[in-house]
């Protein structure tokens, strides 16, 4: 399980320092990908299986199923730590998530996610007082 948040920075060519603790959970090799909500996500390579495997279920004659599939597995690429813990991202997911330079790097359970560092504080901000609400929507359904 992934848990916590740490910041970093991106430097030019693309390269991100990953937190020890989460360098071990995700092993030697692992995904990146286009998240949701202009972030990053990134999978070991045990819950990448599992997320495609249930991708494959989907029906391709679905507009949603096909649209969904695409923007997730066409940015998606499997990664390794250099000698200094960084990973390597490419050009398109830099692009995508606005990694500029400050990065948060947070742990979502199952995945990583990194953040543009201005946007995640947005999100924080913008969310911060329906967060209760929520909890309180999704764990009354039990």
């Amino acid at each position: 399980m992934f848990i916590g948040e740490f910041h970093h920075n991106i430097d030019e060519k693309g390269r991100l320092i990953i937190p020890s603790k989460f360098r071990y959970e995700l092993g030697e090799r692992f995904i990146i990908t286009r998240g949701l909500d202009k972030c990053l996500f990134i999978y070991s390579l045990e819950e990448w299986e599992k997320i495609t495997n249930k991708l494959k279920t989907l029906p391709f004659t679905k507009k949603d199923a096909r649209d969904f599939s695409r923007f997730f597995l066409s940015g998606a690429a499997e990664c390794e730590f250099d000698k200094q813990g960084r990973i390597l991202i490419t050009s398109p997911l830099v692009r995508y998530a606005n990694l500029i330079q400050k990065c948060v790097i947070i742990g979502v359970n199952e995945r990583l996610e990194i953040w543009n560092e201005e946007e995640f504080e947005s999100f924080l901000n913008k969310n911060e007082e329906e967060f209760s609400e929520i909890a309180e929507n999704l764990f009354s359904q039990e």
